[in-house]
This record gives C-alpha cells, structure tokens and sequence, in this order.
C-alpha cells in the first residue's frame, strides 16, 4: 500500500467538527487550544457550538478546516503513525495545502492558523459582496471549461477555470456576470448541470491579485522548512520541497487554478494506490473515485476511522 495524505478544502465544514476528537484524545484538544491561542479567538467554540454562518465565513472556515486535519493527524501520530514513513505524498485543496505543509512539518500549526485567517481575510476583502461569483460546470472537461471562461470573459471582465476537481466537475471563477455567460454557454456546449455555487467570493481567479498580495507579505515573514515528504502542489500538479517555491507557489495559489484532477492522476501514476484523507468530510476521496480508478481513497475524520487506519498501517 503506496499511500498519500490528502487533506480538504472549503465547503467540508461543518458544526460540530472535530468535537469528538477534542473529547476523545487530549492531544486532539491541545491542536484546538493551539489555533484558538494562535487567533485569539475561541474557533473551537464556533466550530463545536457555531451558528453555522459564523463558522462559513472564510475567515473562519479556513483556520477551523485546518485544526481538524491536524488534530486528526497528532492522534494517529500519538498512536505511533509517522507521517515520514506512511506517507509518499501529501496534497492539499485550496487552504488544505497549508494543513498538508503543517502536517509534513513545513509550516507550525500556530503560524498555519494565522497565515489561513489572513488569507481568509484577504480573499473575503478583495472583491465587493456581489461583484463575484462561481460556478460548478458538470459533465464537461477541463478543456472545454477553459474555453467557455475565455468565450465569457467580455468587456475586460473576469473568467476563469478555477478548479479542475474531477473528470466533468470544473468550477469557474470571476465577475458575476461573466460567470453567468459562462453558465449559459456551458448549457450550450451540453453541459449536465451547470449553477452558481454560494461561496461569498471568487476565489482562484484573477480578482484575488489584492489576496495574493497580501499572502506574499504574510508569507515572506514566516519561517517555512522543507516538507518531511514532497508536497504535490496544487497550481503545479507536481510534487515540491524547496522552501523558497513553497513560498511562491502558496501565493500563485490564491488567483491560480487548483489542478486537483491533475494532482491525483500524477501520484497515482507514481504508484500511490491509497489516498488517506484527513479531516472533516469526505470530499476529497469521492474525488479519488472519479479521477484513479485503480486507487482507493480512504477518509479519517472519526476515533473509529483513526483506529482502523492504525490497524491497517500496523497489518502492512
């Protein structure tokens, strides 16, 4: 068993995340004192108690996201699972890479919880409520999605192939009305589905440069190390450990297209067969399903889940 640690992105939260784990392993919980002290701010509390609005809030979701995959992770390490030696890869969508890179000791939880409110902040900042948008298009490739942004980016507007997740689930990005063409366009072309997603901004496009910008200041001022397993980055679909690139392709991030699809077709064609995901939901190894078929995605988010993974790990 040849395995990668993935770990999700936004839209996986949920009230109530990692709750279970906070009271289950003490050293779960230390995870979650660690980002509220980080924050200062009780996450913890939002995410266990909510509202539910309060912990969507970019700002929010991100950091939280991130705790939960890390909380996970120090469990299974406790129960004598090293990262170095279970795992060939790790991966990350979207802010999942900061979880990745503070998973395979890149980044400090602390400084990854800080860098993730910063970019939640930012990308929430960088276009006025309403002047963005997003779109799932369903049931066409990433070429034809590319060419349908492009056809609807009219009179200077924004758009742009955002995620490439999954064969046929391609998520596009930018002005609200160029979406809208894009959408329109993309029933046209035959698409199975193709809707407005409800995300508060349009993130992984060129309107994000201000939150670019911002991560690159942020960036610049905190220490990163060479990954203890390469990081498959996302705007590379390529496997990286130089902390300087780690740098630059964390910031590319924020207005580049997550090559997701790509991501997973490279390790599997490099021999991973396991794709473990760590965190909340499970997301990311519906996606496995999709895009590896000869691959297994695997999602670690429960005690029972963890206890299962270490029993598999040990059998191996």
């Amino acid at each position: 068993m040849s395995i990668a640690f993935t770990f999700p992105g936004q839209g996986s939260q949920a009230v109530g995340m990692g709750q279970e784990l906070a009271q289950t392993f003490p050293e779960a919980k230390a995870v979650f004192d660690e980002v509220d002290a980080a924050l200062g701010q009780k996450l913890s509390t939002i995410m266990w108690d909510g509202p539910a609005d309060d912990l969507t809030l970019t700002a929010n979701a991100q950091p939280a996201l991130m705790a939960v995959s890390l909380a996970t992770l120090r469990v299974l390490e406790d129960k004598g699972v090293d990262l170095a030696q279970a795992a060939k890869y790790v991966a990350g969508h979207s802010l999942g890479e900061y979880s990745a890179l503070a998973a395979a000791g890149s980044l400090s939880v602390a400084d990854a919880a800080r860098l993730l409110r910063i970019r939640g902040d930012a990308m929430q900042k960088a276009v006025p409520v309403g002047e963005g948008a997003m779109a799932a298009l369903l049931g066409l490739d990433f070429e034809q999605a590319q060419e349908i942004a492009a056809a609807a980016a009219q009179d200077g507007q924004v758009c742009q192939a955002a995620n490439d997740n999954a064969p046929g689930q391609v998520v596009v990005s930018g002005h609200k009305a160029a979406v809208e063409r894009a959408i329109e366009l993309a029933k046209e072309k035959g698409a199975r589905r193709a809707v407005l997603l409800p995300v508060s901004a349009p993130f992984h496009c060129a309107l994000m440069q201000p939150a670019a910008d911002a991560m690159a200041e942020a960036l610049a001022a905190v220490e990163i190390n060479a990954p203890k397993v390469p990081l498959v980055a996302n705007v590379l679909a390529q496997p990286i450990t130089d902390p300087s690139e780690i740098r630059t392709r964390l910031v590319e991030q924020v207005t580049g297209t997550v090559r997701w699809r790509e991501s997973v077709t490279f390790m599997a064609q490099d021999g991973i067969t396991t794709f473990v995901e760590i965190g909340t939901g499970k997301v990311l190894t519906g996606m496995v399903k999709r895009i590896a078929k000869s691959a297994e995605g695997v999602a670690v988010n429960t005690a029972a889940d963890i206890e299962a993974l270490v029993e598999r790990l040990n059998a191996d």
